[in-house]
This record gives structure tokens, sequence and C-alpha cells, in this order.
């Protein structure tokens, strides 16, 4: 693959474009627990958007009085969409995992236009965090969100959702059906065309904003769940010929046909996965057989949904794939002139442009990327009772210059760094964690190279600090459950850890932010004892001259194309 970097960068470290709404742009890996070193169910998911505050959502659960009803509030727009009767028993949640090991999370494919439903009223938000709040099981959840939109109706565009709890893990995808009404002005199309497939276990899947199942087998519910018409609704509205057999439907071809924009915007993320956690093999393929298909140059070359990894995954290892910027491979574009001298993976928004003789083209766009609100990865633990077994591994902005910290997903409240209401994205707060590494990462993009080593240096050892501490938590915390037989003991328990390990990663951060801005300042770098002070120099307040780093040499060649040279016996300073 190494052989063909310089080919596809030197032509498309931005590639010609096809219109791409990049504004739910999300990823997740959904892994089996026969895929986990430790037996756990994993979900990972970049809730990405440049209007997303970075919050830990929590909703305690608690018993309703009959005839409660729960308002609808649209999850991008807060439009007000209806109301719904609430349930007897509402179960906790923190973030997209609630009490039981529910996870639950999503990635936008838009699909038909023709689709969309304006009159209904469940959009995927308030699917997702409704159903976690009703849903033991992943099962259970598939069911309860098929029979919200079949009452409902279903308003949101195409949606992928990862549905898994401490046994199953599903990938579930979801169009509307459109508008057409009778004389009363009923809409008949009112719910969704869907489908759900269970990930076999020791198998991993992943997506990112295109819609990844085609065929799906009719006759094994075990396995694969769909709505009852979906086939019938496809033919009867042209999306499906009606001379071809049932068995040949393809959901992602029918409702949301991938063009090159979408394979090259989103699937690439998934290929990156494929090709990380299967050590360089997608199925039974080297992972370069893919990259014309992730290039959006050959459609029908098409990825598996799911494939085996090279070996059990570790939770650091999920965690760090989501850090990824394509390095190594032909879409890594860290070293091309867009760049910049500092080798910096981001291209700032918009991705498209048009150049000066009318050609059009488009950036590259990695799972790691600077307009992420909050970031997860839901573990589910089945070998442990659930009060004890679910964490929420949760972080906020950009996942490459972030950090995860554990959150027990039975916890009664978030940690303060993450709670709702502090701050927003026009109110800066000092105790929040989005502003907080907002500030580290935006002080990385301006030396790359230099700084982001140093701001991984420091999530690696919170993290793998984390999981070393996480089994003696868990082990006080079943200790306390067995003698006290109190599940609300352990919760108080759970959530005071949770608190205090998230304070002290704040804090910790909080030096770094400071350190980096004391060490690099104005383009310079303060030198360091091999303590990591800083020299001085003979009077105490005084630092020794910084070092002046410079350009690398390969930029400055570029650049010195649109300069004037200066004379050969000219004095420089």
């Amino acid at each position: 693959m190494k052989n063909r970097l310089h080919l596809i960068s030197a032509l498309a470290i931005i590639v010609l474009c096809v219109s791409l709404d990049r504004a739910n742009a999300c990823t997740n890996i959904i892994v089996t627990k026969g895929a986990s070193k430790d037996g756990s169910v994993m979900v990972t998911y970049a809730a990405d958007s440049h209007v997303l505050y970075g919050e830990l959502y929590h909703h305690k659960g608690q018993v309703w009085p009959k005839g409660s009803m729960v308002k609808i509030f649209d999850w991008d727009t807060g439009k007000y969409h209806g109301q719904i009767p609430q349930v007897a028993r509402t179960y906790s949640t923190m973030g997209n995992m609630n009490e039981h090991q529910l996870i639950i999370t999503e990635t936008t494919f838009g699909g038909n236009e023709a689709l969309v439903d304006t009159t209904a009223i469940m959009d995927y938000g308030s699917l997702i965090y409704i159903t976690l709040q009703r849903a033991k099981t992943a099962r259970e959840a598939i069911g309860i969100i098929a029979d919200l939109m079949e009452k409902y109706g279903y308003c949101s565009e195409g949606e992928s959702f990862s549905i898994a709890d401490k046994n199953e893990a599903w990938i579930m995808e979801i169009v509307g059906k459109g508008m057409k009404f009778d004389r009363n002005g009923k809409n008949l199309n009112k719910g969704a065309a869907w489908v759900a497939i269970r990930i076999p276990d020791g198998y991993i899947s992943g997506h990112a904003n295109c819609s990844r199942i085609g065929t799906f087998p009719l006759n094994d519910p075990e396995n694969c769940l769909y709505s009852k018409d979906i086939i019938k609704f496809a033919k009867d509205n042209g999306y499906f010929p009606k001379e071809k057999p049932d068995s040949e439907f393809e959901f992602n071809e029918a409702f949301a046909p991938a063009s090159f924009g979408t394979l090259r915007g989103c699937e690439t993320r998934v290929w990156s996965f494929f090709n990380i956690l299967g050590g360089g093999k997608i199925g039974d393929r080297d992972a370069s057989f893919y990259v014309d298909y992730a290039a959006g140059t050959n459609p029908a070359n098409k990825m598996p949904l799911y494939i085996k990894p090279a070996h059990p995954l570790t939770v650091k290892e999920v965690a760090d794939a989501m850090r990824d910027h394509f390095e190594g491979t032909p879409f890594d574009f860290s070293n091309d002139l867009g760049a910049g001298p500092f080798h910096l993976p981001y291209r700032w928004r918009p991705m498209s442009f048009t150049t000066s003789d009318g050609k059009k083209y488009e950036f590259e766009r990695s799972a790691a990327t600077q307009q992420t609100g909050f970031w997860l990865l839901g573990q589910a633990r089945g070998w442990l009772p659930d009060v004890i077994g679910g964490i929420i591994w949760f972080g906020v902005d950009d996942t490459a210059t972030s950090s995860l910290t554990p959150v027990y997903s039975s916890g009664v409240e978030a940690p303060m760094c993450f709670r709702e209401g502090n701050g927003s994205m026009i109110k800066y707060s000092d105790s929040s964690a989005f502003w907080l590494f907002n500030r580290i990462a935006n002080f990385a993009y301006g030396r790359y190279c230099d700084i982001a080593p140093e701001v991984r240096k420091a999530i690696d050892e919170h993290e793998n600090g984390a999981l070393r501490i996480v089994p003696e938590i868990d082990a006080n915390a079943l200790r306390i459950l067995n003698e006290s037989k109190d599940e609300d003991k352990v919760k108080l328990y759970l959530t005071d850890w949770s608190n205090k390990f998230a304070e002290r990663m704040f804090k910790t951060f909080k030096k770094l932010d400071e350190y980096l801005l004391v060490k690099y300042m104005d383009g310079n770098v303060k030198k360091q004892n091999p303590d990591g002070s800083f020299k001085t120099a003979i009077r105490p307040n005084d630092c020794v001259t910084p070092s002046w780093p410079g350009y690398p040499q390969k930029w400055l060649d570029a650049i010195s194309k649109e300069m004037e040279p200066i004379p050969s016996d000219a004095q420089t300073y």
C-alpha cells in the first residue's frame, strides 16, 4: 500500500468532490464479546458537529404516574414534534448507555430526501435516548425503536444505529417512508423502512455516515430483523425492480446508494478501522484490495459488513483506533503542502473548494476531527452485575488530543467537568473539560508534530492508569454489593469514584495546558532539564534563550517558489 501512497496523495490530498453534508459526521466501531480480549462488548461513538457542546447527559430512572406524557423535541434543532405516552418505569442513563449495560449510538447517512416524513414525531436522537430509558437488551431495544416509529412515524434522515448489550451487538439502519396522504390528510406511509443485523460473535463492524447493509437473510430472526413491508415498499415506490427476487434486495442500494463523496468521506474511515484492527487484512483479503472502493473509484468492490480482528482487542486498542488520521495509508494527508510545515492532519471547513480554473476538490476526512463534541467507548461486561458492569469511557473534543475517562453507567450523576450546563458553545467555563481540551487541541494545531506527541503521552498515561485501577474498583463495588445487598450503596460508591477520577484527569490536563503554553509560546521551544523543568539563566526569573526550530526544508522549498530570492551577497539576520 505504501507504493500507492505517493500516487494517491499527489493526485488527491484533496480529491474531486461531490457535495456531502457532514453536519452530523459521526463515527462508530462495534466489537462483539468474542472479539475483545476481556470478553466485553464495546461500541465507540464520536459525535461530530461544529455546533455540538460536549456534555455527558444523565437521566435518572423513575416510576411515572399513570397518564404521564413525554414531550419530543428534535435532537438537532430543538423543534417540538409532539408528545407520546410515558411508560410506567424508566431506567437511568449515562450518556449513550443505561444502567442495564445497553448501548445505543448512531451515524447519519442521509439517504433519499423523498423518504423524509415531516409530519412524524420521532427523530433519531429521541429514539436513542427514549429507548435507553425503556429497554434492557439490544434485541428489546430494536423492538421498541420499531414500535415507536410505526406508531408515531420517523422524521429524520437515514441513520445507522449501533445497538449492543453485554451479550450481543447489532447494526440497525433506518430510513423514513416519505409522505403519501389520503383525502383526510393522513400520511399513508407513516413509519420507517429498517433492517437490523446481529454482528456474529468474534467479529467487529463499524459505520461512518454511509449505509452499509446490503442483502440480508429473510428467514433468520435470530440474526436479522426487519420491517415487515420493507421490500414491498421498495418495489411499490420504484426503489427496487418488481421483477427481481426478494433475496436480491439490498437496503443501501435501494434507499441510500453510495456516491463518490460518501465513499471517500465516510467509508474511508471504516476501511481504516478494518485495516488497523484487522492487522492489514479485511476479511480474507489484504486491506489494499479495497482501497479503490474507499477512494470512491470502484463502488462495486464493497467491503464486508463485518470482519474478524487480527487478535482479541483491548479497550485501549479500540479507543486508539478512533484517533486515526490515516497514518501510513494511501489516504494519509499529514505530509502534503496542505499540512503546513508541522504536518497538521486537519483541514478547516469548508471541506470542498473550487480552484481559479473551475475545478472542484475535497479534503480528506479522518476519524479524528476537530469538530467532535463528545466521544465515548461504551463497555458492557457480562461477567459483572449490571450495577457494576457498565462503563462509559467518556471524552470531549478531538479524539486525538483528548483523553477518555471511565464513568460507571449506573452512576447517579455525571462528573462536574462533563456535566450538562457547565458552560456552552458560546459561554466559556474554566471547570469544563470541553473548553479545556479545546484549549489544548487548538494550541497543538499550531505546531502539531511537536505538541501532539506530548499530549498523546499524557493521554496514554491517564487511560492506561485507569485500566489498571478499574479492576480494583470493580472488586470493591462487588464486595459492597455482596455485604450490603444494597445496589444504591454501590451506585453511590461508583459515582463518587468516577467523579474523583474525572476531576483528577481534569487537573492533570489543566497542568498540561499551562506547561504547553510556557514551553511552546511564540513559536519558540524552551530548553528543559532531564526532570522536565525549564532551564534558567543566572537570575532565577530568567529563561535560557529558547531554541528556534524553524521550518522543515521540504516546506521551505515549496514556499520559496512564491518568493523573490535575496541577492547572493546580501547580509541576513
